[in-house]
């Protein structure tokens, strides 16, 4: 059985109707890639054992030209190469790429003027990091543009950012499909702000939380270079949030009071691992849940448990292709 079938399977008793699946590009689709280090290749996991590579198919193509370019770099010097033990890659719409490399080893001088030579001579943005200490060859933020508004938006080389190029528009325009008269919205685990900043366009307010503080940094600059005033941006954990409704009171609201919203809808993208208990108690008063998931096995536990809410609105994303990961798109409202 395909993982479409399967979840739709698992979700049978929660949802009967037909769930629409997005499908994209089965290869050069990420514009994310996390490598290993070691005998002179990139390298990946497999269960149990180390794959080496000098190509990943499933990159984006400009991450797939450099790849082996860097590689060769890397290999002809022993300066760069000694003691690195990770590569990782981003890149953006325009095709700008950042590259990150990490070391177990104190991080000196001549590393440093190597490496910037080797931003100029490939025409690209290197990161360096070792415990305590990093070192940018120009911004250590990424910038992109969504296709909504032509919004900009902010990654660093170690917070999240939504991997496939291909399907997140998608997905974003999928969320604003969802939003029937909204008034003023909640969200927890806001990230860059990939949907906060096009649903500040459809929300007369956002309260916008995320506990990494990369993350938390790449929001304030976004809403800053797209001149937004109506997103009220927090770092609290959706944990800290269920204790902020509960009459918490937090230095990092500044002058913001959680009493002067009316939230007509909340929305939240959690990790992998889905819901704690108290964040669905906490959700369970909201009349309108857009519920964003990568796994499709605690999106069900999780809906299960919020027995207050029905499934009124789903879509699958196959950010992954041939793995059994999904993306879940979904609106609760209670019944």
């Amino acid at each position: 059985m395909n993982k479409f079938n399967l979840f739709k399977q698992d979700l049978s008793e929660l949802y009967t109707n037909k769930v629409p699946i997005n499908l994209g590009p089965s290869l050069s689709f990420r514009s994310r890639c996390e490598f290993g280090y070691s005998k002179n290749a990139y390298t990946m996991n497999d269960s149990s054992k180390t794959i080496y590579l000098n190509k990943f198919l499933y990159a984006d193509k400009s991450i797939q030209q450099l790849m082996p370019k860097m590689l060769e770099v890397i290999n002809e010097s022993q300066i760069i190469k000694n003691k690195l033990f990770q590569i990782n890659f981003r890149t953006n719409s325009n095709k700008k790429i950042l590259v990150t490399l990490v070391y177990h080893l104190k991080i000196d001088e001549l590393l440093i003027i190597t490496i910037e030579e080797i931003s100029k001579l490939l025409n690209i943005d290197i990161i360096i990091r070792s415990k305590n200490f990093i070192h940018a060859t120009k911004d250590k933020y990424l910038k992109d543009n969504l296709e909504y508004l032509n919004l900009e938006i902010f990654q660093t080389d170690n917070c999240f950012y939504q991997p496939n190029k291909f399907l997140l528009n998608q997905m974003i325009s999928k969320v604003i499909n969802f939003i029937e008269n909204p008034n003023d919205l909640i969200e927890l685990y806001c990230g860059v702000g990939t949907f906060t900043l096009p649903l500040s366009k459809i929300f007369k307010n956002v309260f916008a939380t995320e506990n990494n503080r990369n993350a938390f940094n790449c929001l304030l600059k976004a809403i800053q270079r797209n001149n937004v005033d109506n997103i009220h941006a927090a770092r609290l954990s959706s944990d800290e949030v269920s204790e902020l409704e509960s009459g918490r009171k937090f230095n990092r609201m500044g002058a913001v009071s959680i009493d002067s919203f009316n939230f007509s809808h909340i929305l939240i993208d959690p990790p992998r691992s889905g819901l704690t208990n108290n964040v669905i108690n906490t959700i369970s008063k909201y009349e309108n849940i857009i519920y964003i998931s990568c796994s499709p096995q605690s999106y069900v536990r999780d809906v299960k448990l919020l027995g207050s809410h029905e499934i009124r609105k789903i879509e699958l994303f196959d950010q992954f292709p041939n793995t059994e990961h999904l993306e879940i798109i979904s609106l609760l409202q209670k019944k």
